[in-house]
């Protein structure tokens, strides 16, 4: 089985970004899983395009992608994806789209193929906090998530999702009362979530309750 695990550079004014460092931190293998990682653009569109194009070099059996959440305190595996672009602030590279069409080909909404609750519950193994979110925002997260789903239509056999990760503690210091977690722990909730998605390939998610965040 063949992961691309992508995750986005810095934003926001923002020095550093946990989703791209901790994706470059996360094993080379798990449970027999290739893991090949991704750098992409915090870049409405451009990021899908470089994607798109690792998905043609290495045919990944699986896509799932990261990104940042400032100020929620734990790592959330996102459900679905909405065909909306809605952007609070810019992208890298000025770029803001109001209520604009992701796809006008795709779906309203994309859920997400993975074993989302599963992937919850194997991060709390790990002691840290993690539960399903239900909303991926309207920003450059969802953007990818949603076009990571009609990619992996696209091209076929491929399952993706998406998971958002706290503020790294460093990110923090001038934010009073802000979330975060360190980036040893981000990286022991990732293995741990793709270590699910690996065990779950053949079976049906947990039925459990997601602890969903809102």
């Amino acid at each position: 089985m063949k992961i691309l695990v992508t995750g986005f550079d810095p934003f926001g004014g923002e020095p550093t970004n946990p989703a791209i460092e901790s994706v470059k931190r996360i094993d080379e293998n798990i449970e027999g899983a290739e893991i090949i990682k991704l750098e992409i653009p915090t870049v409405f569109h451009k990021a899908a395009d470089v994607v798109e194009e690792k998905i043609k070099e290495v045919k990944p059996d699986v896509i799932l992608s990261v990104g940042q959440a400032g100020g929620r305190y734990g790592i959330t595996v996102e459900r679905v994806a909405i065909n909306e672009d809605d952007a609070r602030i810019e992208d890298n590279e000025g770029n803001q789209p109001i209520d604009v069409k992701i796809r006008e080909d795709g779906a309203p909404a994309y859920f997400a193929t993975l074993p989302i609750k599963a992937m919850v519950e194997e991060i709390k193994k790990e002691n840290i906090p993690a539960s399903v979110s239900n909303t991926a925002g309207t920003f450059v997260c969802n953007h990818i998530m949603y076009q990571d789903l009609y990619l992996a239509e696209k091209y076929g056999d491929i399952k993706a999702g998406f998971i958002h990760v706290p503020f790294l503690t460093e990110q923090v210091v001038d934010k009073p009362n802000t979330a975060s977690m360190s980036l040893e722990d981000i990286v022991k909730g990732l293995n741990a979530a793709i270590r699910a998605i690996v065990k779950y390939d053949d079976k049906k998610d947990l039925n459990i309750t997601g602890g969903a965040t809102h």
